[in-house]
């Protein structure tokens, strides 16, 4: 690999995810041999990345609407779990490693993104220590099998931003958004709910806790297909969700806010939502999962 710069360790190999090829292709196919193709192609998804025994199946729903025959480059928006971030950053690596075979940088576009000077260089054990982004990888290179040598990825770690620079950043990526040949692939976890989280929310009219649970996200959920930022971050304020990839969505969102202003029409559906395990007492506590997928018309 050193005549291909550095490379980005599959670092939650082997316990968030099988280290084996073999095994985690299996898991894959028939996770998404159990989903559905409702809104292909997609422009953007948003899945999650918890272990894939948590979330894998979850995941597939958005997965099985990537059409590898019409994309060429995939941005990844991972949050910033473990370092404080107040902008985005980019990895220092050229190639990402998974089980499945290596993916490449695309270093024309971080060129490009560089160069606006609104990008930090992120450390690689920043990047390997993060597992937001890393979480799409083996399911970006199954969705792209076909096409293995023919796309490139641009993952961007995303901070905890303002709403002034969610809205800079959307505007700034919106280009890219709108060409057809790239995915956006956002990276989020839903509510996390529990004394062991900080959060614990819990409105008894809709009954147990894990139907309040849904009730709070699914409201989040309806308003991200309404492609709504401004409502988006009102709801934010509102109840505190703990949506772990919230900024990242945040930036989706006012991306297609400024491809709206110039025409385009689109249009998000989620198409799976899933707990970890259904909350019924205050001492239990979950994390929720949801896939959807964008549209441009």
């Amino acid at each position: 690999m050193s005549n291909r710069g550095l490379c980005r360790e599959a670092s939650h190999s082997g316990t968030w995810y099988s280290a084996s090829g073999s095994q985690l292709n299996a898991q894959l196919e028939d996770w998404l041999s159990k989903a559905q193709s409702r809104v292909r192609p997609a422009r953007a998804i948003i899945a999650p990345h918890a272990g894939y025994t948590y979330c894998g199946a979850c995941a597939a729903h958005a997965y099985k609407q990537v059409d590898p025959s019409v994309t060429r480059r995939v941005f990844i928006l991972g949050p910033s779990h473990h370092v404080h971030l107040s902008c985005c950053g980019l990895s220092p690596a050229e190639t990402y490693r998974t089980p499945l075979y290596d993916l490449k940088i695309d270093q024309k576009v971080y060129a490009e993104l560089w160069k606006t000077g609104l990008f930090d260089r992120i450390s690689m054990q920043t990047d390997e220590g993060e597992h937001s982004i890393e979480m799409h990888l083996p399911y970006t290179a199954k969705a792209m099998e076909s096409r293995k040598d023919e796309f490139s990825i641009v993952p961007v770690l995303v901070g905890a931003l303002s709403e002034n620079k969610e809205i800079e950043y959307g505007k700034l990526l919106s280009k890219y958004l709108a060409d057809p040949s790239n995915l956006f692939i956002i990276s989020s976890d839903f509510c996390h709910w529990g004394h062991r989280f900080h959060y614990t929310y819990y409105d008894e009219s809709q009954g147990e806790i894990c139907r309040s649970i849904e009730h709070l996200d699914k409201t989040g959920m309806g308003i991200i297909e309404q492609l709504d930022p401004t409502s988006f971050t009102n709801y934010l304020k509102k109840y505190r969700n703990t949506i772990c990839g919230r900024h990242p969505i945040g930036v989706l969102l006012n991306a297609a806010a400024e491809l709206r202003k110039s025409g385009y029409e689109m249009n998000f559906s989620f198409l799976n939502y899933a707990q970890s395990s259904e909350c019924r007492l205050l001492t239990d506590s979950s994390v929720s999962y949801a896939a959807g997928a964008l549209v441009v018309h």
